[in-house]
């Protein structure tokens, strides 16, 4: 049986290098698309496929999420978790809040067993993806905690253009004095939603006062305590938003606690569409995430990594939607006289 061309007959067919070959035949960027033509076409000329391309990474998939995996974090990891299965894929779970204390990703390149993982708002600093990247390990990064480097696959939900509409829709309601119950400083999140936040309201004409922004980690407790904290205020917000619906929910204790009725005398809105939006009382107006979607887009990226296949697009954005429910109304009559 006549064997198939060698990379050396492939690239003096073509008139290109041996090392351009070998990047066309396994996938790789950064070959123009005239040249990756120019090589397959060499390669159906010679009569032959070429040299087989290297096989898929086998074993298991790590993932790792050290939160307890309850609404947001549950989503995701189920979804994940479903979508391997639909792949033949085992998984390797790490979750918890314990978690967060062991030192995973410096060992995970050479851990047996072990093809490839999923990381989940990874609190390591964002040197130890870069070694992991370096070491040639296939992983994905889902919800990335801060910026991570152009090669390194990672999946997010649109957080700018979601809190944009959020504060815009609050704005087309006439609202201007507007609370930010923030995230954390360090979060990407955190970070690209009040910069949503500020670009709408700069369209509605107002200034950001950054005595009605608070930080800090977005659980209910902290939403009930910086809502305390801006109702306080001399001149109080006529409306407030939460980092998530977590800390929204928290802040319609506060509300409830001061004999504030919500819409009427104080708007709130949340950021996720978790289950808790549509419990409370009033129901939250928020912005969905598709959580459940960003866990099978990482997923199939992960896949393609493993089975080696190039990627166009490693870092993908997922649109969100606002949800208009019952905890937003039109500015208090007197706030709108001042």
């Amino acid at each position: 049986m006549r064997a198939g061309p060698t990379v050396r007959d492939i690239a003096a067919h073509a008139g290109v290098s041996i090392a351009t070959v070998s990047r066309v035949l396994n996938d790789q960027e950064h070959v123009a698309p005239e040249t990756r033509d120019l090589v397959h076409r060499a390669v159906e000329q010679l009569g032959g496929r070429g040299p087989r391309r290297r096989p898929a990474r086998a074993g298991a998939v790590y993932v790792r999420c050290p939160y307890l995996l309850t609404d947001y974090f549950g989503l995701i990891v189920s979804s994940i978790a479903e979508t391997l299965d639909l792949h033949g894929r085992q998984l390797v779970l790490n979750a918890g809040e314990a978690a967060q204390h062991s030192e995973v990703l410096p060992s995970l390149a050479g851990r047996p067993g072990i093809g490839g993982a999923i990381v989940v708002l990874p609190p390591e600093p964002g040197e130890e993806l870069v070694a992991l990247q370096a070491a040639g390990f296939p992983f994905v990064v889902v919800d990335p905690r801060e910026t991570v480097p152009r090669d390194i696959a990672a999946v997010s939900a649109a957080h700018f253009a979601g809190a944009r509409a959020l504060t815009e829709h609050l704005a087309g309601l006439g609202h201007r004095r507007i609370g930010l119950l923030a995230g954390p400083d360090n979060w990407l999140a955190s970070s690209a939603r009040r910069a949503g936040h500020v670009s709408a309201l700069a369209d509605a004409g107002v200034l950001p006062d950054p005595a009605l922004v608070l930080p800090g980690e977005p659980t209910v407790r902290f939403g009930y305590e910086a809502a305390q904290h801006l109702l306080d205020l001399p001149e109080r917000p006529t409306a407030l938003l939460g980092f998530n619906d977590k800390a929204a929910s928290g802040a319609l204790h506060a509300a409830a606690d001061r004999g504030l009725r919500v819409p009427e005398d104080l708007s709130i809105a949340g950021f996720d569409d978790i289950d808790l939006a549509q419990a409370t009382s009033p129901m939250l107006t928020t912005v969905r995430q598709p959580l459940a979607e960003m866990g099978r887009i990482a997923v199939g990226l992960l896949v393609r990594l493993l089975d080696r296949h190039r990627l166009d697009a490693l870092h993908v954005e997922l649109a969100t939607e606002l949800i208009v429910r019952d905890s937003t109304g039109p500015v208090p009559a007197a706030a709108a006289d001042r």
